[in-house]
């Protein structure tokens, strides 16, 4: 891995703990999901359950501020990766 992270001068490593649930956005989707659109469910099935996070994730994804929030929770830097073609034209110079 090592290798594969030494060849890639363009890739930058940050080295996290094993378990880190405060640095990971998804703990907090799930903490706001439980909180709210599955606080008083009482699914019967598999199926209802699964249709009831579908829709719920699908609320979160047309709030931009909902999902920020999420990421600046974690206390990580959160900067736009480089595009792919900037990359490539970055190394025909």
């Amino acid at each position: 891995m090592q290798r594969s992270i030494d060849g890639r001068d363009w890739l930058t490593v940050h080295y996290l703990p094993a378990y880190a649930p405060d640095l990971n956005p998804v703990e907090q989707v799930w903490s706001h999901l439980k909180r709210t659109a599955l606080t008083n469910l009482a699914a019967l099935t598999l199926d209802e359950l699964t249709k009831a996070v579908r829709t719920a994730l699908r609320r979160i994804q047309h709030h931009p501020a909902l999902l920020t929030a999420f990421l600046t929770h974690t206390g990580l830097e959160i900067q736009p990766a480089p595009t792919r073609s900037a990359n490539l034209s970055q190394s025909w110079r």
